[in-house]
């Protein structure tokens, strides 16, 4: 497994650092830490302008440095690179180049100009990005992983669901780990002004979604069990981005896990919405599996 772990001086990115490093991966996995030195060549007035530059650059090295080191010391093999150019775009241009299978990066930080946050640079990573992409945010048990992790994966039974669960099949995880799988029927709002042919029309189409959300939670929970992972399920009702959201606070997982289509235009934004919803929302990490787009 390839992981490129982004990162600046940021809190939220030294929990990423954390977070990798505590955490079990397959055999052969490597890691890169990437830091992003923007450019500073076209700035009026800017005395030194080179001697600048090279203090940013020292200062992304030792970081990077820094953050590897961290990583390697628990037996994972671990290297540093520093790149120049505009963050967002460099660090998806990174991506597709090394081929990586997952992008790691926190869900608040900062650039030498700006502040970014989900939204932002994480965002256009999340929408953008070639691979699956972990939004990082540390809950208490996410520090340590002593009681090993509670992982939510939502499933719609879509091939993109069963990437999902796969992903998580064919990684280790700390002992104690429990994984939840919950399927959401996108209930309609009111029949009740509808006559009752209508009613009968819609009541057979919310048992047709009860009967697919059953389906998807049987998938997933058999790819899981393949991998000697036991699964709980459940069916809930209401809009998917709340209920998802909701579920993972009530239980209190430290990380939810959904699949995407990855596409770009009105699909996107139609398809991608729940699980940038949930990315952006929810309280805990986040994991939007998107098998790698090779080009």
């Amino acid at each position: 497994m390839k992981i490129l772990v982004a990162i600046d001086s940021s809190a939220s990115s030294d929990a990423v650092v954390s977070e990798v490093a505590a955490r079990p991966w397959p055999s052969g996995t490597v890691v890169r830490v990437l830091n992003v030195v923007e450019s500073i060549v076209g700035y009026p007035g800017v005395s030194d302008i080179e001697l600048l530059g090279h203090a940013e650059t020292e200062a992304a090295r030792a970081l990077v440095k820094s953050a590897a080191e961290r990583i390697g010391a628990q037996g994972i093999d671990a290297h540093w690179v520093v790149t120049e150019g505009y963050t967002r775009a460099a660090i998806l241009d990174y991506a597709r180049a090394w081929q990586a299978d997952f992008v790691f990066l926190g869900s608040h930080g900062h650039s030498r100009l700006t502040q970014f946050f989900l939204g932002s640079v994480a965002k256009t990573i999340l929408q953008s990005g070639p691979c699956s992409v972990e939004i990082v945010r540390a809950t208490e048990n996410y520090k340590s992983h002593s009681l090993g992790i509670k992982i939510l994966l939502a499933t719609d039974g879509s091939h993109y669901s069963e990437a999902a669960a796969r992903s998580i099949a064919n990684r280790p995880w700390p002992e104690g780990s429990k994984v939840k799988t919950i399927s959401v029927v996108d209930s309609f709002e009111s029949a009740g002004n509808l006559g009752f042919s209508a009613r009968e029309v819609i009541d057979r189409i919310q048992e047709e979604k009860m009967r697919l959300c059953q389906d998807a939670l049987s998938k997933a929970g058999n790819i899981l069990l393949n991998a000697g992972l036991k699964a709980a399920g459940a069916v809930l009702t209401g809009d998917p981005r709340v209920r998802i959201i909701d579920e993972a606070k009530e239980w209190k997982a430290d990380l939810v896990v959904l699949g995407t289509q990855g596409r770009s235009g009105f699909d996107r934004l139609v398809q991608g919405s729940v699980s940038e919803a949930v990315a952006i929302h929810v309280h805990c990490s986040v994991e939007v599996v998107r098998e790698r787009v090779t080009q």
